[in-house]
Parts: C-alpha cells; sequence; structure tokens
C-alpha cells in the first residue's frame, strides 16, 4: 500500500494507476477478493478516482463557460469600440463638411471681392476719362471763346472718331462732323475731294465773287444762319455746307458727281 499511496494524487493520473493495481493483484478480475477487506479498498479507490474524475469534468467545464462569458465580453465590447468607432467617424465627416463649407464661403467672399474691385477700377478709369474731356473741352471752349474775340480761328472742341483720325486739322473736323450728320465713312473721299478743289479746306479762303470758306458759301454770310462765327470758324462752315449737300445732293458723293461735270455744285 505504501508504493501507491502516490497514486491517489490528483495531479498523478489515477485512472494508470488503478490499472497498474489491477494488474499487479490478478485476482482481482472477475474472482472474488482473497480477503475479506480487499474489495472495499478498491471501491474506495474507485469512488475516489469518480469524484476526481468529476472535478476535472467541473473543472473543463468552468473553463470552457469561462471561454464563452470572455468571448461574449469580448463580443460587447467589440460591439462597443464599433459605436465609438463610428461616432468618431461620424464626426470627422461633420468637421470636414464644415470645413468644406467654409472654403466654399471664403473663394465665393473672395470672388466677389475681385468682382467689385474690377468694376470699381473701371468706373474709376471711365471717370477719369470723362473728367479728362470735359478738362480738354473746357480748355478748347476758353481758347474759342478767346480766339472769336480777336478774330482768330476758332479751335474744334469735339471729339474726332477712330475712324477719322487718319486726318487732321480742318479735314479730321469736317469726317468728323460728316458722321455726325448721318453720312457713312466711305462718302468722306468724295467730300475730301470736292472741298479740295473749292477751298483746300481754308476756312479763310475767299473768291473775288463773294464765296468764302471752306465749302465757298455764296454769299459767305449764308452761312450765318449756323452761327455768327462764320468767317473764323471751320466748324460753322463745314456744318452749313452738309447742310447744303444733304437738301440738294443727298450725299457728298452725289455733290461730287455733279462738280465733276461741271465744276460747281
Amino acid at each position: 500500500m505504501p508504493a501507491d499511496e502516490g497514486c491517489f494524487s490528483f495531479f498523478r493520473r489515477p485512472l494508470l494507476c488503478a490499472v497498474r493495481r489491477t494488474r499487479a493483484s490478478p485476482s482481482t478480475l472477475g474472482s472474488s477478493p482473497s480477503t475479506p477487506g480487499e474489495g472495499k479498498i478498491v471501491n474506495r479507490h474507485w469512488s475516489r478516482i469518480g469524484v476526481r474524475v468529476a472535478s476535472v469534468v467541473l473543472l473543463v467545464a468552468g473553463a470552457a463557460g469561462g471561454v464563452y462569458l470572455g468571448e461574449g465580453r469580448q463580443v460587447r465590447s467589440t460591439g462597443r469600440v464599433d459605436l465609438s468607432f463610428q461616432a468618431q467617424t461620424d464626426e470627422m465627416q461633420l468637421l470636414k463638411a464644415r470645413q468644406n463649407q467654409h472654403v466654399a464661403a471664403r473663394a465665393w467672399q473672395r470672388e466677389a471681392e475681385s468682382e467689385a474691385a474690377d468694376k470699381a477700377s473701371a468706373e474709376a478709369k471711365s471717370a477719369a476719362g470723362k473728367a479728362h474731356d470735359l478738362a480738354q473741352r473746357v480748355v478748347a471752349k476758353k481758347a474759342a471763346d478767346k480766339a472769336k474775340a480777336s478774330g482768330a480761328t476758332v479751335p474744334y472742341t469735339g471729339p474726332i472718331p477712330t475712324s477719322c483720325r487718319e486726318f487732321v486739322g480742318n479735314r479730321a473736323t469736317g469726317c468728323a462732323l460728316m458722321l455726325d450728320a448721318g453720312f457713312a465713312i466711305d462718302q468722306f473721299p468724295c467730300l475730301n475731294n470736292m472741298w479740295n478743289k473749292e477751298s483746300g479746306w481754308n476756312h479763310r479762303a475767299a473768291n473775288p465773287n463773294g464765296a468764302y470758306g471752306i465749302p465757298q458759301a455764296f454769299p459767305g454770310s449764308k452761312m450765318a444762319s449756323i452761327a455768327a462765327d462764320w468767317k473764323t470758324n471751320p466748324a460753322t462752315q463745314i456744318k452749313w455746307g452738309l447742310g447744303y449737300i444733304k437738301g440738294k445732293y443727298k450725299t457728298p458723293c452725289g455733290a461730287w458727281t455733279h462738280w465733276e461735270a461741271n465744276h460747281s455744285y
């Protein structure tokens, strides 16, 4: 018995010890015990083995339950992690949307400021141009008034269109006034040719027969119907001449055709 006492330790495999004991005592298999107390000892051994086996089963079941509970906790913990991650994702998306709105608002503001600056610049340039033109007209008017008082040539104070800027002096004035009278620019060559022949565009040209000025009005005093400065103002003479042409020949080229045939108009 002392040699088997160690077999009943829980950690030394009690089933194996029982097998060994059975092999050591063949008379216990299929026969009655040789001694009166031997059977009770064997039963007691098997009872202890059963208890220990049951203990092992309980330990295994407890371990399995712990694993299950741990898995449950892990699942619940994973659920909490998933919810937390979703909340963080939603918050980041919200922040990103607000940032995009802020960027769009700033871009719109910069565009509006740029458009306002361009508009203000254009208006300033326009105002400066108008102020410059007005200043020039004021200077020209003062010069004209001075010329009238002294009998000097009165300068033209009106604008010269781009299509007339190839000409200078009285010809540029004649081109501008012709367009103002409603004639097309292609009529100016005819007017230029005709008044080149009549006076050379000299507003002081005087004919012994009484004709006077650029259009050689006969008599020159007819041009007083436009303004009293008909002797010294080329614009006054040109306006009268264009009115005369329009009433009698319709167009400058119509007057030039008549002039070429008769050397007068």
